[in-house]
């Protein structure tokens, strides 16, 4: 099974207490997005999980107590970009704080198991193509020899964002001018040892050396865990994604000693316990 710690909640800044605590229990609650009232109860134990996969902006509420993951293999995703706090009024001071916290966390467990994430790249008047790259300039410096990998995606603009896009300025750029502004991005990339790849999107970036892959990265889990796994793609994602499938948590209520992140359990629900397995393929194959 692969863990994912949050697409849609930064649980490593806001929630790591209840995360460190489920992993101390074994186990986690879920509650069934259609129907709010049937829960799974799903084991965390090191011989199911296969690896974990943390989505944050700030992962220093963990960095103390990482040694209780030591029985995991894991991986960061660390959100880093130019945005000021207009864009991100909650982020910390990206020079002064959020670099050396990123430095912290490679110094730790490796720069291999940290990816930079410059993502969602917005263009609006403030922040022009021009303006991303001389922040992904100073980015980059500042990361070398910290992190091996870039995942970098463009903004998309569809119904229920397009109002909010329009508000701030936001525009798109054609595909020749996005062409340019990618190879300028992987050669930056390239000077500060790192390789840069797409998340979720349809246009093919190859030509300007930048490949697509996925956020949940078989081949780079294979890497981390030493063995194959057995894992197909996530179907509840967008058809550009590419991430395998992974059990994710959400929340909007906070409680850090209940099994669930959002809320307690009521009479009403009824607690169900999911079959989960290991993905690793530990026995040798010829048939690779």
């Amino acid at each position: 099974m692969i863990l994912s710690v949050s697409r849609r909640t930064d649980i490593p800044n806001y929630y790591s207490e209840w995360f460190y605590n489920r992993i101390k229990e074994g186990y986690v609650y879920v509650r069934n997005p259609m129907n709010i009232h049937q829960i799974s109860k799903i084991a965390l134990s090191p011989e199911v999980v296969d690896c974990i996969v943390f989505w944050t902006k700030n992962p220093e509420p963990m960095l103390h107590r990482l040694d209780e993951l030591s029985a995991y293999k894991y991986y960061f995703q660390f959100t880093l970009t130019g945005y000021g706090r207009d864009m991100e009024c909650g982020v910390p001071h990206k020079k002064e704080i959020m670099i050396p916290i990123f430095q912290s966390l490679s110094h730790k467990i490796g720069s291999k198991r940290v990816i930079w994430r410059y993502d969602p790249i917005i263009f609006t008047k403030a922040y022009t193509p021009e303006y991303h790259l001389r922040a992904f300039e100073q980015i980059a410096a500042a990361l070398t020899g910290y992190t091996n990998k870039c995942v970098i995606s463009f903004v998309d603009f569809y119904a229920k964002n397009k109002r909010n896009m329009k508000a701030m300025g936001a525009y798109e750029l054609e595909e020749a001018a996005l062409e340019d502004f990618a190879r300028s991005i992987s050669k930056i990339a390239g000077v500060h040892g790192m390789m840069v790849s797409s998340c979720a999107e349809s246009m093919d970036l190859a030509q300007c050396g930048i490949e697509h892959n996925c956020c949940i990265d078989k081949a780079l889990i294979e890497d981390i865990i030493g063995c194959k796994i057995n894992a197909g793609k996530d179907r509840n994602q967008r058809l550009e994604c590419g991430c395998m499938d992974s059990v994710m948590k959400n929340c909007s209520e906070y409680d850090a000693k209940s099994p669930l992140l959002c809320g307690n359990i009521t009479k009403e629900d009824t607690i169900c316990e999911r079959r989960v397995k290991a993905l690793r393929q530990e026995q040798l194959s010829f048939f690779i």
